[in-house]
């Protein structure tokens, strides 16, 4: 547990001023598509308070924001990340805080959305996190959860396989000159892709309701569970 919660805190905060590059480069821009359909399936709006969990510099935030949010709030365990969202979104954001997912320090039913993009795969405790996140949501508040996952396509999961394990880490560890980070990446999304179903685990702790949609061929999806 505290080996993977160190182990994922060293890796973002070594990375984290290269992050937004590496992630629009090596998504081919399609991380802004991803996190607009995962919003707009949410249904957010002027009234929605919002937590964005694993938040890292903040581009799901201020998404948010442009569609109209105004009570939005951060969270992450990498202090470097919280540093640049506080530089690039200070002027929307009403609070952040150093956290990891499965104690989030607020009230029960403090909002009505909590949103985290590519991160739960790095939570240290799945079912601990969505236990949190059911706790601070109010009553038929909604989590967004955008995560990779491997497309069930024979053709394309080759493609995607050799794209995230061969081509992935050589250009993220030029950039970012850390590339046992970017080899983290393809081997924590397989392995999570094989052990975990993220729609039993949310109903499990006590989600109503919880529906998925796969993006790009089936490489993203998107779940949104209901309280």
């Amino acid at each position: 547990m505290n080996d993977k919660k160190s182990t994922v805190k060293k890796i973002f905060d070594g990375i984290s001023s290269r992050y937004d590059l590496l992630n629009h480069l090596l998504s081919f821009g399609l991380d802004y598509r991803w996190r607009k359909k995962a919003l707009k399936l949410t249904g957010l709006n002027n009234q929605s308070v919002l937590l964005d969990v694993a938040c890292g510099t903040g581009d799901f935030a201020i998404d948010a924001y442009n569609m109209g949010v105004r009570k939005i709030f951060g969270a992450d365990f990498s202090h470097k990340m919280l540093k640049l969202f506080s530089k690039k979104s200070n002027w929307i954001i009403g609070k952040t805080v150093q956290t990891v997912a499965e104690q989030i320090p607020f009230k029960p039913n403090s909002f009505t959305n909590i949103i985290v993009a590519f991160g739960v795969r790095n939570f240290y405790d799945i079912q601990k996190g969505f236990q949190s996140f059911y706790d601070v949501l109010n009553e038929n508040g909604k989590a967004t959860i955008l995560e990779f996952r491997l497309p069930s396509n024979p053709i394309v999961r080759y493609l995607y396989k050799f794209y995230f394990k061969k081509i992935l880490p050589l250009i993220g560890g030029i950039i970012s000159g850390d590339k046992s980070a970017y080899q983290y990446l393809p081997d924590s999304v397989e392995e999570f892709d094989e052990k975990v179903n993220m729609s039993q685990q949310l109903k499990s702790v006590g989600f109503k309701k919880v529906e998925t949609r796969n993006l790009t061929l089936g490489i993203v999806q998107v779940i949104i569970a209901t309280k």
